[in-house]
């Protein structure tokens, strides 16, 4: 559904071309319906504030909220496996889906950048991008918590897929996340020690693989799981 591809774009780095299109995104969304009204209500807020905002102001909220904050990237794999290697490989996998999909990733973005992911799910049937969703639910209730947390108006959209992918908010894995602290971006000192703090880990075996990252893409491709064990 192209609403997949809509919040991709709200999910986006704001730009002249972002601002002129928040009429055609506000009503392919109506349009589609999949959000329901009371969701378009609370993503108002920031279709007007992408619609009527300075840009630089914009782009600096964007930038402080996603770009200087671990505990908020957009990076899906960067909360699981950090800068490890593992992430590398994960989003190794993750491009390879991608293809077999039909689907090219363009520009600089990273295979794991939620917007990338989105854009993806956009091009595939409704059940299986729930499922995908479902794959990284627990990332999406926490980012959107965090958001909350921050006030910001983007919470909306990362509410919307979390609705979507009837992701619960109770499971251990998003306490999990929501126990790392929050970082500030304003303090440099501070934030580099965040950034270079070991990984999140569940279980008890943190050499055993990462199963977030094996059911995100077992979601997206079964076989994969059976395919990398037997390799």
């Amino acid at each position: 559904m192209k609403t997949f591809k809509a919040l991709s774009l709200l999910l986006s780095y704001p730009s002249e071309e972002l601002q002129q299109a928040i009429p055609q995104i506000d009503a392919l969304l109506h349009a589609e319906g999949l959000l329901g009204p009371k969701r378009m209500e609370t993503l108002a807020p920031l279709l007007r504030d992408l619609a009527r905002g300075d840009l630089y102001d914009l782009q600096e909220r964007y930038v402080l909220l996603f770009d200087r904050s671990r505990t908020l990237s957009l990076n899906l794999f960067e909360h699981i496996h950090g800068e490890s290697r593992d992430r590398g490989g994960a989003m190794v996998d993750l491009l390879d889906m991608y293809r077999a999909g039909g689907f090219d990733l363009g520009g600089t973005e990273l295979p794991d950048h939620l917007p990338v992911l989105l854009e993806y799910l956009s091009t595939r049937p409704l059940a299986e991008a729930q499922e995908v969703l479902q794959g990284a639910g627990h990332i999406l209730v926490a980012l959107g918590e965090r958001l909350v947390r921050r006030d910001a108006a983007y919470a909306a959209v990362l509410e919307a897929l979390v609705a979507i992918a009837e992701a619960d908010p109770e499971t251990e894995e998003v306490q999990t996340l929501l126990a790392v602290k929050d970082d500030d971006p304003e303090d440099l000192a501070a934030l580099d020690a965040v950034w270079s703090e070991a990984q999140v880990t569940f279980g008890p075996d943190p050499n055993a693989g990462c199963p977030v990252s094996r059911d995100l893409l077992a979601r997206m491709d079964p076989a994969a799981p059976a395919a990398r064990a037997a390799s």
